[in-house]
């Protein structure tokens, strides 16, 4: 198309907008609404899958010891531990850096621990790192049988289930993208399907005249990729000011959740809507035009 015909396809587009003004509006609300919750829905799914890995990285074995081993026997102990299979490191961890780790991960709510240095209620401790997560129950049921062990503490059980969290949330993620799909291309064919009707003696007189089919179908396809991008924009943005607050929240109530940075996450949900906006506000077109203007 030249620079004229482009423009007159423009034109075309926004007076079709314009005549089915409230629809319009309708119809971009409604994708607004679908895609504000498929953002709200990609950022949760993004943020447990964060939690799933640093915890599954974090994976690792707590060999609480009892009070007051010698050396000689702590010694024996590391070597003994070090040589079960599937074992890649170990390393001893006193109650005094137990603590001062515990003040870390606390971050603004360490005041919490005021006055526990002075009896200090946490024990000695040998972390262990397995080759991966499928060696965790041996190696803690094996070392549970050695003397000078008061307790074993893994997370295997923690992580099993956010990986499952995650998986149940990436299947439901598929029903739900497929559904505001569905309910977007129906609201933004319909919208096109009336102004097709209301225009219909303008298209005949146009092809009377030896317009192109393309030069009357491109319009309409403008139109309803207008109204997807529009509806993309502002579920992009309040996505944005809803995940900005959900994070200052985290941060405050809860600093030492693992939570993905706002920047630049936002910026790829923003992408992947208007994206998927324009694409499914001209598919609704083309399916409305299929089925009701017959060039």
């Amino acid at each position: 198309m030249g620079a004229r015909s482009v423009r007159a396809v423009f034109g075309e587009a926004l007076t079709g907008i314009r005549r089915n003004g409230l629809m319009s509006l309708a119809s971009s609300t409604t994708v607004a609404v679908s895609l504000f919750i498929l953002a709200v829905f990609l950022l949760v799914a993004v943020n447990v899958d964060n939690l799933a890995r640093t915890i599954e990285s974090g994976l690792e074995i707590r060999l609480y010891l009892v009070d007051g081993l010698d050396p000689l026997a702590l010694a024996d102990l590391e070597a003994r531990v070090t040589s079960i299979d599937g074992v890649t490191g170990v390393a001893f961890v006193s109650k005094e850096e137990a603590l001062t780790t515990l003040r870390q991960q606390l971050g603004k709510d360490s005041d919490l621990l005021e006055g526990v240095d002075e009896m200090n209620p946490l024990r000695d401790s040998l972390r262990v790192v397995t080759v991966g997560p499928a060696w965790v129950e041996g190696v803690a049921a094996t070392a549970q049988t050695l003397p000078g062990i008061a307790d074993v503490s893994y997370t295997h059980d923690l992580a099993q289930r956010v990986l499952s969290l995650v998986t149940a949330i990436r299947l439901g993620g598929l029903v739900l993208v497929g559904l505001m799909i569905l309910a977007t291309l129906f609201v933004i064919s319909n919208t096109v399907r009336l102004t097709i009707l209301a225009r219909s003696e303008e298209i005949t007189i146009m092809r009377l005249v030896g317009a192109t089919n393309w030069f009357i179908r491109w319009p309409f396809l403008f139109e309803g990729m207008f109204l997807g991008f529009a509806g993309a924009a502002l579920a992009a943005l309040a996505a944005w000011r809803v995940y900005v607050w959900a994070v200052g929240g985290v941060y405050a109530n809860v600093s030492f959740m693992p939570v993905v940075p706002v920047y630049p996450l936002t910026w790829r949900v923003a992408f992947i809507l208007l994206g998927l906006g324009a694409v499914v506000g001209g598919f609704g077109s083309a399916i409305s035009l299929r089925r009701f203007l017959r060039v």
